[in-house]
């Protein structure tokens, strides 16, 4: 009958209104859902790349990326590229229409930008589009800033947080949802031991810019959930932001809104107690900002567990009733499923007993929730029966390194031995997210890679400031760069020990007020500070009384945090492998009125590793799936630069094409005249692979 049903949708396409794809992850309310069915499991392997549209700014040395899902509408593509140029193409053809570029009218560009928001109500219509801390209404028609909205079309997301935030680091890189006259937006933050600015949720008035709503997400005094605090955390504590993008049902007026986690990542001794509304999925009254129902996933984050991804809606069918459910997934690879109006969980979820922690000061939260149900979609515990099994050296040497950390369970706090954190600081589900169908099917991607989190206790000169160049350097540009300054080729970090003969001294000090790509800007350093890391950088000794050196007013701002981490360190065997035995990366279908699994398979392949006659083991992956009526899974995501596309149903791999860079994006499908396409942002810049700035279109030969 599904079939059957396929075919009669399919039939009378040809008569049917084109579809566009005119939301972020295909509609507001998350889906990653389309109604196409041109194309189809017996015809995907006809598929071939039709138009390449060069939207200029990738980085030569692979520092840039595109992870922008783009909209279509009206037979109009709009993007942006790795440089931040938003840009208007014929859908059909990939012929320019116009570029807005904000470094011509004096923005500053930082972070990356995952996508846009549309908006229009009889002859007005807007584009919404973020970079850095700015946020533009744009003419849809010309590329143009509308000068009604904000200030001359601009709105500074800096400005309205509840304290002042002016020198810390905000950058709006995932697009708001629009609900009649509002924009709802979230925002990137700092997440380092250097102070972070608070996260809260704001929505804007689409045709002013004037703030409309604020949501703390860190409560204020008199507020629910201060008392899940610290007393002053309010002041000094950042985080708790909404970065991954929104779920809405507009007929209920419920905005769904998946919160990321306080700062400093791994260290909260200055934020002791459960810390709502961080880790959490907060259920607002899309109206007016009010508080209708959350629930947190993690209590007192110390493992960088914020929520990666929006959350899906979907209806399902449970217990003999049809129920309109919210679907979250998570870095920790589970599923919780809720009941939209009441956030009552459809699966039990159990408070279970975790490690407590050691470091000075920490007082980790004594349980965790875990849901019963769907299993998690990649394994939980890293131990010597996971070792690699690639090589007998390999095996060994990992067995070596496994044995010198602390041993790993599920949410074993960070420690200065060292700790596990499996799956990934990138998940489990990463940014890309899930997606669902009208059958109540839910299809997420996932990697399996263990990472290293290792604390270091920090020296400061006796107050509030870091004593020593290589102190500061240590707290806020190790995480990153190492703490050895070698990068992080995997994730690619640039090497600092030859710094001094690529930039100058003033270059560096202009970065660092700055910030450039996803380099986030440290403008709250005082010149004092900032001359000692500098100095650091370019091998200057610093004068023996430097430690004692009184600093100007405000040179306070790093705080007095008793530790910083050596960054994130995937677990690499020695030839560069995940340490873990394969699969690395896989694709899921969980059937969310049961609970259970429908097909998992490998997603990507190491194409030397395949030669050997290894089973393919999937990679690292990032980006999102789409799905299709016409039966279909289209994702790009793994790191072997390639596009694929599944069938729907049993999970075969129908077609695959090579791209010229990594499509570390989520695709959207559309059609014009009669002809669906597939398109995807060709950005690489992750996984130690090549930068590019293509968009690539697909679709069936004429």
């Amino acid at each position: 009958m599904k079939c059957l049903s396929l075919l009669l949708v399919s039939a009378t396409f040809a008569s049917a209104a084109d579809r566009d794809w005119p939301a972020y992850l295909g509609d507001k309310a998350s889906t990653h859902y389309s109604e196409l069915t041109r194309i189809t499991p017996r015809n995907v392997a006809g598929l071939v790349p039709v138009w390449s549209y060069s939207s200029g700014g990738a980085d030569p040395q692979g520092r840039s990326q595109i992870q922008c899902n783009p909209l279509v509408i009206d037979g109009v593509l709009y993007g942006s590229s790795p440089d931040f140029r938003l840009f208007a193409i014929d859908a059909a053809k990939g012929e320019e229409k116009w570029v807005f570029d904000p470094a011509k009218e004096g923005f500053t560009k930082g972070g990356v930008n995952r996508g846009l928001v549309y908006w229009d109500a009889g002859e007005e219509s807007r584009l919404f589009y973020a970079n850095d801390h700015s946020l533009h209404a744009i003419d849809p028609k010309t590329g143009k800033r509308i000068p009604s909205f904000g200030k001359q079309g601009t709105v500074n997301l800096k400005e309205g947080l509840g304290r002042d935030s002016a020198d810390l680091y905000l950058a709006a890189n995932t697009p708001g949802v629009i609900y009649r006259d509002l924009l709802i937006m979230g925002m990137r933050l700092g997440e380092g031991p250097a102070p972070a600015a608070p996260g809260p949720i704001r929505a804007f008035n689409v045709r002013t810019g004037e703030l409309v709503w604020r949501f703390n997400t860190i409560p204020q005094p008199g507020e629910p959930g201060y008392e899940t605090w610290s007393p002053n955390a309010h002041k000094s504590v950042g985080g708790a932001n909404v970065w991954t993008g929104f779920a809405l049902d507009e007929k209920r007026g419920l905005i769904f809104c998946p919160t990321g986690s306080a700062a400093f990542d791994f260290w909260g001794g200055d934020r002791i107690g459960q810390n709502l509304y961080a880790n959490c999925l907060i259920a607002l009254d899309a109206n007016t900002g009010k508080h209708v129902w959350h629930f947190q996933f993690v209590h007192h984050d110390l493992w960088d567990r914020d929520l990666p991804a929006p959350p899906n809606l979907i209806t399902v069918k449970h217990e003999g009733r049809s129920i309109d459910a919210v679907a979250q997934v998570t870095k920790s690879a589970h599923v919780f499923l809720f009941e939209r109006e009441t956030g009552k969980p459809l699966f039990p979820i159990e408070e279970k007993i975790v490690p407590p922690s050691d470091l000075q000061g920490e007082v980790a939260w004594p349980t965790q929730p875990f849901p019963s149900k769907p299993a998690p979609f990649a394994r939980q515990v890293f131990d010597a029966e996971e070792a690699t099994n690639l090589s007998p050296d390999a095996n060994r040497q990992v067995l070596d390194q496994l044995a010198k950390v602390r041993r790993h369970a599920p949410f074993t706090p960070p420690s200065t031995q060292g700790t596990v954190i499996f799956p990934g600081f990138d998940g489990g589900a990463e940014w890309g997210g899930a997606a669902v169908d009208p059958d109540g099917i839910l299809y997420v991607n996932a990697n399996e890679m263990p990472w290293i989190l290792s604390m270091v206790p920090q020296q400061t000169d006796g107050g509030t400031s870091p004593a020593t160049g290589e102190a500061i350097f240590a707290q806020i540009c190790a995480a990153c760069h190492g703490a050895d300054r070698k990068g992080n080729p995997a994730q690619n970090v640039p090497s600092l020990l030859d710094v001094a003969q690529r930039l100058k001294k003033e270059d560096v000090h202009t970065l660092l007020k700055t910030g450039k790509n996803v380099m986030p800007s440290f403008a709250f350093l005082s010149d004092g500070q900032r001359e000692k890391l500098v100095d650091f950088l370019f091998g200057v000794a610093a004068p023996v009384n430097d430690a004692g050196r009184k600093e100007e007013p405000g040179s306070d701002a790093l705080g007095s945090l008793p530790y910083s981490t050596t960054g994130y360190n995937r677990f690499l065997d020695p030839a560069g492998y995940p340490a873990v035995k394969p699969p690395w990366g896989t694709l899921h279908a969980i059937d969310l009125n049961t609970g259970d699994y429908k097909w998992t398979v490998p997603l990507g392949e190491y194409p030397e590793l395949t030669e050997k006659g290894i089973p393919k083991t999937g990679t690292e992956n990032y980006g999102g799936p789409v799905i299709t009526a016409g039966g279909l899974v289209f994702i790009a995501a793994s790191r072997d630069e390639n596009i694929r596309a599944f069938d729907r149903e049993t999970g075969r791999e129908l077609w695959k094409a090579k791209l010229p860079a990594g499509g570390y994006a989520t695709p959207a499908t559309y059609a014009v005249n009669g002809r669906q396409y597939v398109v995807i942002a060709c950005g690489g810049g992750k996984m130690g692979t090549k930068s590019g700035d293509a968009y690539v279109a697909f679709a069936l030969p004429d």
